[in-house]
């Protein structure tokens, strides 16, 4: 199993966790379903802390959650797929090997007759 399929199993698995919890398949307490998993429309009841800091709302909103950890994730992606391409000609083994593969396949294409240039 390759890292990026690593990654997407990963990926999948928990996207799954968290659709089961947020469709209720998988049955918590009400306490639990409200303030832990954040649903669009949930509340965090904290009026302690709230007033701690000055928030003068009874509830706040925590339903943005997924929709940030979605945006980090891709993020990260990006930022890995970015680093990987400059510099990849700093591994010289794998930048060796994929210059071997390509004069195999342009061979092999020529021998059948394809001018590739």
């Amino acid at each position: 199993m390759t890292r990026a399929q690593q990654t997407i199993s990963i990926g999948l698995l928990v996207s799954s966790l968290y659709l089961a919890c947020f469709l209720q398949l998988i049955p918590f307490s009400a306490k639990v379903q409200d303030e832990i998993i954040p649903v669009v429309g949930a509340r965090l009841k904290r009026r302690a802390v709230m007033d701690a800091f000055g928030i003068h709302a009874d509830m706040v909103a925590v339903g943005q959650l997924p929709f940030w950890a979605l945006v980090s994730f891709g993020s990260y992606l990006l930022f890995k797929l970015g680093l990987g391409v400059f510099t990849f000609k700093d591994v010289p083994e794998a930048y060796r090997e994929l210059m071997r593969e390509i004069e195999v396949a342009r061979k092999d294409l020529k021998s059948k007759g394809i001018d590739v240039d």
